[in-house]
């Protein structure tokens, strides 16, 4: 009677390598995202895009600085609209 040498079936040394590559890549993008997280409220608040809230921006334009209604964002006031300077 022959004796067969039987070898295990095992995950190879390559996926193990690629998984914790994979693995790692995720680790990274998640920290970032977190940390980038934080600023969409900043970001979308008048003071987050250098604006001033005012009722009315023609109120806020004097000599060359002129004054526009923002489109996006968002003054703590719901009556106000948040005016950056153009140009």
């Amino acid at each position: 009677m022959k004796m067969f040498n039987k070898k295990g079936q095992g995950i190879s040394i390559n996926v193990i390598i690629i998984a914790a590559i994979a693995l790692l890549v995720l680790v990274i993008l998640s920290v970032l995202l977190i940390r980038s997280g934080g600023n969409v409220v900043t970001g979308t608040s008048c003071a987050g895009v250098g604006g001033t809230c005012s009722s009315s921006c023609s109120d806020l334009s004097e000599g060359t600085k002129i004054y526009s209604p923002h489109p996006t964002a968002k003054c703590t006031d719901s009556n106000d609209k948040c005016c950056i300077i153009l140009g």
